[in-house]
């Protein structure tokens, strides 16, 4: 006889009970409101937006401020049409205010709620303490143009009297990364004190050191922003907030871990900016080009992107987006998470916790009879399965896989139990990449190669026309004087000799010759033999030519891509 667990009974039907009352919720937000449904379990509160309904108002009449974006703010309600949420709505709108009504159940608004207790232990005196003005960082941002003038401008800001110390501080921290185009923000408490480093194309920059005292007040600061706990240090946390620049929403996804010596914090910092390059600004050498010009007009097929991780893959799957959107066609992409927001096209994020994996999220965009498709990342064998379908069944499918270089792309897939046949059909385009520095414009030099340096690059240009590639098309000859260009440093490129990033690229077309060897589970190696009659150049190959133009330098090249095998 099996025993009965008294407790777990009544769990499951608590959990029955939540399950049916979200789902009359959602039903009558539909059917007989028409305003759309908000599950916010998992939904991170937002304190500016709690900051503009009083918590006793919010209770009083059933609504849960949750985010707010300028000066959109999305509030849950109970009863969409009560006489006393009209008139909050009213009094919002004349604030200057766009309310956005949600319906959402009791546990949600109970769940919103909580988060008061969090907002009422913030030390709310302070009139603006918490607000992140997009026109200050501006003005801010025009006062720093090298590292240095971040705390050059916070010992400026201190003497002022006028302005809160430490969200000053924040602004001007906010503010230098934004304008030097960093893409991560990272504090670091150390014993003696705590260390400020921007990220900048790809690598970590000290700007300046503080004290603990002013860190924990900082720490604070940025946990109220981005809708942390502020009461606890012992746990990981996730939290993020919105900055409006002009036109512009800069995200900071806001990172903070346990330490030794406190909560060492990273705000990563998503700027529209950053991803709005263009296909021909990737620095895609031109025979390639042309071949991803093709296959991207394809109405079907598979374009898969490798390259570890930030090696801009996610830059140039948005870039193919872009290149092919028109108003004509239907985008779906699954992404986690949805780092950047691209006009007209639906883009769905994927939550472990509520079930929806990519594979889930394939599976339903399927049904959505979409034209192109785009996954984060191609982890699994289901995930590759359904992907290849897709293909196959005239869909226009990108993603990213995880493989050293493009040779790689058709043996992993085989590792994913695809069948080899169908794979012929399917795979259209395998490309690989790195990002490497720019050359700082203002001030690289000229520089002499060592014999060793020249051996190593003329031995990439020999085997490059040797497997027949035209390099003169790339305005170089294998015979020509080795030439090289090294960083300098200078103000315009905070004395780093670099300024901005390129890819270094490499890709495997699917015409008659891969078909042929793909049924046959070829090996890298083969791969690689039977592509070089393309005449598409390597990664190697395109980073040595790089360098000779200037583009980048050889130790750029030689920490991405390995230029002689042993």
């Amino acid at each position: 006889m099996i025993p009965f667990d008294e407790e777990k009974e009544q769990k499951q039907l608590e959990d029955f009970k939540k399950r049916e009352e979200e789902e009359l919720v959602a039903t009558l937000a539909q059917v007989k409101y028409g305003v759309p449904y908000a599950d916010l379990s998992t939904v991170i509160v937002e304190n500016e937006a709690l900051r503009v309904v009083p918590e006793e108002l919010a209770k009083k009449i059933g609504v849960a401020p949750f985010k707010i974006l300028g000066k959109k703010i999305h509030i849950a309600v109970r009863a969409p049409e009560q006489p006393e949420v009209l008139a909050l709505k009213n009094e919002l709108t004349e604030k200057g205010y766009t309310p956005i009504l949600f319906m959402a159940s009791n546990a949600s608004l109970a769940k919103v709620w909580e988060r008061y207790k969090e907002l009422s232990q913030a030390e709310q005196s302070r009139v603006g303490g918490l607000d992140v003005s997009g026109d200050t960082l501006l003005s801010l941002g025009e006062q720093i143009k090298t590292f240095q003038d971040v705390e050059k401008v916070i010992e400026a800001a201190a003497q002022d009297k006028k302005v809160h110390k430490i969200s000053r501080m924040l602004e001007i921290i906010l503010a230098g990364a934004i304008a030097l185009n960093a893409s991560d923000v990272h504090i670091e408490p150390e014993e003696k004190d705590v260390r400020l480093r921007f990220r900048l194309d790809g690598y970590l920059q000290d700007v300046m050191h503080f004290g603990h005292d002013v860190f924990h007040l900082l720490d604070s600061r940025i946990k109220l922003l981005s809708g942390m706990k502020i009461t606890t240090d012992k746990n990981a946390q996730d939290g993020r907030f919105s900055i409006f620049i002009k036109e512009d929403e800069i995200s900071m996804r806001t990172s903070l871990i346990p330490g030794a010596y406190g909560e060492s914090i990273v705000m990563r910092i998503l700027n529209p900016k950053a991803i709005k390059v263009k296909l021909e600004e990737l620095g895609i050498e031109p025979k390639l080009f042309e071949v991803i010009q093709r296959e991207i007009k394809k109405p079907n097929g598979m374009i898969l992107v490798t390259g570890p991780t930030g090696s801009g893959k996610t830059t140039t799957l948005y870039a193919f987006l872009r290149r092919i959107y028109s108003p004509e066609i239907k985008i779906i992409t699954i992404e986690d998470p949805i780092e950047y927001h691209l006009a007209g096209i639906t883009q769905t994020q994927v939550e472990e916790t509520k079930g929806y994996t990519f594979l889930d999220g394939l599976r339903s965009v399927l049904r959505q009879d979409p034209d192109v498709i785009m996954v984060g990342e191609i982890r699994d064998d289901e995930t590759a399965k359904i992907a290849v379908e897709s293909a196959l069944t005239g869909h226009l499918f990108f993603s990213t896989l995880h493989t050293n270089n493009a040779a790689g792309v058709i043996p992993r897939l085989i590792e994913l139990k695809i069948n080899p046949k169908i794979l012929v059909s399917a795979l259209s385009l395998s490309m690989a990449q790195r990002l490497v520095r720019k050359l700082c414009v203002n001030c690289k030099q000229k520089k002499v190669p060592t014999d060793e340096e020249r051996a190593r690059m003329k031995k990439v240009l020999d085997d490059a026309a040797a497997d027949g590639k035209d390099l003169s098309f790339y305005g170089v000859n294998k015979d020509q004087e080795i030439e090289m260009w090294g960083p300098v440093g200078c103000e315009k490129c905070n004395n780093l000799g670099y300024k901005g990033q390129i890819g270094v690229f490499e890709a495997i077309y699917t015409d008659e010759n891969i078909e042929k060897i793909i049924p046959e589970n070829p090996s890298e190696r083969e791969i690689k033999r039977v592509a070089r009659k393309q005449g598409i150049l390597d990664m190697k190959e395109d980073g040595v030519i790089k360098v000779m133009k200037g583009v980048t330098s050889l130790e750029e090249l030689e920490g991405v891509v390995v230029l002689t095998e042993e």
